[in-house]
C-alpha cells in the first residue's frame, strides 16, 4: 500500500496526479489527513482523505508520499505521526517520495545527505549535503523527489515504474496520452 499523507495547505495537484497514476496501475493507495478527515488544499479545495492520522497503522506500506505545498509540508513536519512513518519508512528501506517542498522535510531530517535530489527552486538550502539535481525527477536509493506541480504526472509515473516497473508505468503514459 502506498500512503499520501495530507495536511492543510498540501498542493492538490502533486497528491492527486501520482494517487491517480497509481490507482491506473492498480497500485493500492491510501490518503491520510493528519488529525482530521477534510483536508483543505493550498488552492481551498476540501478533499476527504481516506483515514485519519490516528488511524494509521504501518502495515504494508510499500512507500510513503508528501506532496507539496509550503504550507501543508509545514504543517506535516510537525506531524509526529509523519516524523515516525519517515522515520520507520527508512530504518525499513521503504520508498520515500516527495515532491515541491516535500523533499525539505526530508532535508531536516538529513535523509537526503550524499544522494541525488531535487525540489521547488528556493528550498535547496534545506537540502545541505544533497548532490542538487537539475532534472525535473530524480530517483535515487529509496527516495523519489521532483520539483513541483508541472511535473507531477512524471513524479506518479516514476513511482508506478519503481513499484511495479517499466512496462506498467509506459502503459499508464500511453493510457493518459502523456508524451
Amino acid at each position: 500500500m502506498v500512503y499520501v499523507f495530507l495536511a492543510d495547505g498540501f498542493e492538490i495537484i502533486e497528491a492527486m496526479a501520482p494517487i491517480d497514476m497509481l490507482r491506473r496501475a492498480n497500485v493500492g493507495v491510501t490518503t491520510v489527513g493528519v488529525d482530521k478527515k477534510v483536508i483543505i488544499s493550498s488552492c481551498g479545495i476540501p478533499v476527504t482523505a481516506d483515514i485519519v492520522s490516528n488511524e494509521f497503522e504501518f502495515k504494508d506500506v510499500e512507500a510513503v508520499i508528501i506532496p507539496g505545498g509550503s504550507q501543508g509540508v509545514i504543517n506535516l513536519e510537525k506531524s509526529s505521526l509523519v516524523q515516525s512513518v519517515i522515520d520507520e519508512a527508512v530504518q525499513n528501506g521503504i520508498l520515500i517520495c516527495a515532491i515541491c517542498a516535500g523533499p525539505s522535510l526530508l532535508g531536516h531530517k538529513g535523509l537526503l545527505k550524499g544522494i541525488s535530489a531535487t525540489c521547488y527552486p528556493g528550498f535547496e538550502e534545506a537540502l545541505e549535503g544533497t548532490v542538487i539535481s537539475d532534472k525535473y525527477v530524480v530517483a535515487d536509493g529509496d527516495f523519489i523527489t521532483a520539483r513541483g506541480a508541472g511535473v507531477c504526472i512524471e513524479f506518479g509515473l516514476e513511482i508506478v515504474r519503481e513499484l511495479v516497473g517499466e512496462e506498467a508505468a509506459e502503459t499508464v503514459r500511453s493510457t493518459i496520452q502523456c508524451m
